[in-house]
């Protein structure tokens, strides 16, 4: 019998591949949602957990459904919980707010096990089968096959992503456009020109280091702009996806008379 490992191991090689990766956010703390998404045919989901409400069991859980369906699952997290989200077994922490280069090698300290990191040692959690799977082949599998994601959301960040992208043990930086645009000081407008621009030099800075520029792509038109710009890690957000749906099916059941109240 072939026991399949707690841990996916997949994400870095896709992030090296060059090809377009699809995925989403979701801050639900749903475990259904998880397959959902992985049912549809997303490459990877974001378990949000900055933003999201899910404790770490339910988190724990969502891993579960995420490897259940095919997914990968990244989880975004906190400095302070990169250990324990790790020995649950995720495939990737995406972390937010670094800005510079030495913020990121502090990342790859606590993700990676020594030889390359500074990383806690424990056998007994899910990210090693609870035991099944102990000692140098799970240290060397998590070095190698567990990815960490930057974010960069402020000014500074921008400034400095070529710095932060070269770091060795950072896979790819995500640009976060909202909070970016609000550290500019222009609110929720990540759309204007000035935001527009300093996305597209912390993009490009990426890219000519060689790593995977990442970034909130809600529309076909979003990904194909920054797609040109070097972009290929591309998130959606689960709950504006259910929202519009929520609502175009709310609209249309009363434009038609179908509702009756």
């Amino acid at each position: 019998m072939t026991i399949q490992h707690p841990i996916d191991t997949r994400l870095p090689a896709m992030l090296r591949s060059g090809a377009p990766l699809r995925g989403i956010f979701s801050a639900l703390a749903s475990p259904a949602i998880v397959e959902m998404c992985g049912y549809a045919g997303f490459d990877f989901v974001i378990i949000d957990n900055e933003h999201g409400v899910a404790d770490l069991e339910t988190t724990e859980h969502m891993l579960r459904a995420a490897r259940a369906s095919g997914i990968v699952p990244v989880v975004r997290c906190f400095i302070e919980d990169i250990a324990r989200v790790l020995d649950m077994g995720a495939s990737a922490v995406q972390i937010p707010m670094i800005e510079t280069a030495d913020d990121a090698r502090e990342l790859v300290q606590r993700v990676r096990y020594p030889g390359k990191g500074r990383r806690g040692s424990a056998f007994s959690g899910r990210a090693a089968g609870y035991g099944a799977f102990p000692g140098a082949a799970h240290t060397e599998r998590s070095n190698e096959g567990i990815a960490l994601i930057a974010m960069i959301e402020s000014p500074e960040g921008v400034a400095n992503a070529e710095a932060i992208a070269a770091v060795d043990g950072i896979d790819a930086i995500f640009v976060g456009p909202n909070d970016l645009s609000h550290a500019m000081g222009f609110g929720s407008d990540w759309k204007r020109p000035e935001v527009a621009d300093a996305i597209e030099q912390a993009l490009r800075a990426i890219d000519r280091a060689g790593k995977c520029p990442g970034v909130l792509a809600l529309t076909a038109e979003d990904e194909a702009r920054y797609g040109a710009m070097g972009a290929r890690y591309f998130a959606t957000v689960a709950t504006s996806l259910i929202t519009t749906a929520f609502r175009q099916a709310a609209t249309a059941g009363r434009a038609s008379g179908a509702l009756q109240y």
